[in-house]
């Protein structure tokens, strides 16, 4: 009887197993809830974790495409409800789950509201760039708004103190977590800005869970942070932790010691750029002074030219004055001549016969065109013109009357 039954490998068995779990409606798609322990993210992109409860734990994985879906980070602690199918690792016969999707268990409706809001105001374009305060290369003092007692006030201090010892660090004390946390972390907004203490305020506080963090998502903390005058930076718990201040604010930090970072400059590195500087300008006013005496170099010799050619000037300007008077005396001069010789050439012309013949008188001339001024100088006969002031008749004499 023994010979009958099946003799499997490992590898048939391990997959004959996997068929199984994958072909039971139960198992095929299923939900489980527990706390998640051992959260592991692969650098492929895959997440895995552990799935407990008080009796029991199961191994997890979620690969890379159902990972990027995920909105929310998952930690170790966190309750969730599991979405997927139960499988069989083949290579170490290991029973798991494969997780295609997953909720926070019990803030479903705190990831909710928070996806709603932010997206009511990002269509109002609270989070358009072009509404973002750039924050100043080095500020006057810097503020913070968190708990005076909290872990992020004293890595603040620390790191400003490390990169810039100099510059002052005002708190703005305000609960960050709790009933009321909205509110007190708005009000020390506001305070911040009618001090006028400081020009650049980092609002944040260290990690937790997304109900810790819960104050930053609120609409107080929104407003506040979009109606300040001083640049906002908001550090809202480690670098994977979102909130709605982070969105707002004009420029966001993974944790308040990147902020503090963000904040000030390194002293060393101001002191090294302005000892260059330094240097640059002392380089710069050595040539500039060289520049100018050797400009000044030329303008002397050419101030020396100039008065040459200014007095050369002068002399041209007198000779054109003298030009210009000679002209105008002799066209004077001729203008006189010109009247003189008028008057003269009217009054030739009224003695010229042509004028005495115009006015209808004639003049006989004998045949050699010599003038007849007697009677006694003709015979009849004798052949004559007569010219008139218009033109010349020829005539002979035919009669004689002498007085």
């Amino acid at each position: 009887m023994d010979e009958l039954k099946p003799v499997f490998t490992v590898h048939e068995l391990t997959e004959y197993v996997d068929l199984l779990l994958g072909i039971d409606p139960n198992l095929k798609e299923l939900a489980v809830e527990g706390e998640l322990e051992a959260v592991k993210r692969h650098s492929s992109g895959h997440l895995y974790f552990t799935l407990k409860d008080e009796l029991a734990s199961v191994n997890c994985v979620m690969f890379r495409q159902h990972v990027m879906g995920l909105r929310f980070l998952p930690k170790d602690g966190q309750r969730v409800r599991l979405a997927g199918r139960a499988s069989l690792y083949q290579k170490d016969g290991r029973f798991q789950l494969m997780a295609t999707g997953l909720m926070p268990k019990g803030d479903g409706s705190l990831y909710a509201a928070f996806a709603a809001y932010k997206e009511e105001l990002k269509q109002r374009g609270w989070f358009d760039e072009d509404e973002k305060k750039p924050i100043p290369y080095l500020p006057k003092a810097v503020g913070m708004v968190t708990s005076a007692n909290g872990a992020a006030w004293h890595d603040v201090q620390n790191v400003i103190g490390r990169r810039f010892p100099l510059m002052p660090v005002v708190l703005y004390p305000a609960a960050v977590q709790g009933a009321g946390a909205a509110e007190e972390i708005a009000k020390a907004i506001d305070r911040a800005n009618a001090e006028h203490r400081c020009d650049v305020l980092i609002v944040g506080r260290g990690g937790g869970s997304m109900e810790d963090l819960w104050a930053f998502n609120e609409p107080p903390v929104a407003e506040a942070i979009k109606r300040s005058a001083i640049p906002i930076i908001s550090a809202v718990g480690h670098e994977t932790d979102q909130s709605i201040s982070d969105f707002v604010a004009d420029l966001r930090a993974p944790t308040p010691s990147a902020a503090a970072e963000l904040a000030v400059p390194e002293w060393d590195a101001i002191r090294d750029a302005l000892q260059s500087a330094g240097e640059r300008l002392g380089h710069a006013l050595l040539n500039g002074l060289e520049r100018k005496r050797d400009r000044l170099g030329l303008c002397w010799s050419d101030a020396r030219r100039l008065r040459v050619f200014r007095a050369l000037d002068q002399k041209r300007q007198a000779l054109d004055d003298c030009r210009t008077a000679v002209e105008r005396a002799a066209e004077n001069a001729i203008e006189k001549r010109r009247h003189a010789v008028l008057t003269e050439l009217e009054r030739l012309r009224a003695y010229s016969p042509q004028r005495t013949l115009a006015r209808g008188f004639a003049m006989i001339q004998d045949t050699h065109g010599a003038p007849v001024t007697t009677a006694k100088e003709l015979k009849t006969g004798d052949a004559v013109a007569i010219r008139f002031y218009d033109g010349t008749v020829d005539a002979s004499v035919t009669g004689k009357e002498q007085k």
